[in-house]
């Protein structure tokens, strides 16, 4: 295996820990709502949201922290996945999954 595709495949193991994570935060009369697969599309929307958008470049608080709007990054990904025909699904509930995986990358940076 090259290394190349020794990356590919950690990145898939740490998007499967991570879509778990997501999954297992959220109430489950919300996660219910996801397939599997929907949880993956969404995680690789929500990354490449992050990477495209200008949602991280706004000034850092006191401690150098971005304040997310949580609300709008929910909203895009209700209007990617009804758009990719991936599912109708509410900002309310999206908001669990923008909390979760915000809460993920907290745990793995402490």
């Amino acid at each position: 295996m090259d290394s190349l595709e020794h990356d590919f495949l950690l990145d898939r193991q740490e998007d499967a820990r991570t879509v778990e994570f997501i999954k297992n935060f959220m109430p489950g009369d919300v996660s219910s709502k996801f397939s599997e697969s929907a949880l993956s599309y969404l995680l690789d929307v929500l990354v490449e949201f992050y990477a495209t958008s200008d949602i991280l470049d706004a000034e850092t608080d006191q401690d150098g922290f971005i304040e997310i709007d949580q609300l709008k990054v929910a909203n895009h990904l209700a209007t990617q996945a009804e758009k990719d025909g991936i599912g109708l699904f509410s900002s309310e509930d999206l908001l669990w999954f923008v909390r979760g995986e915000m809460e993920f990358t907290k745990d793995i940076e402490e």
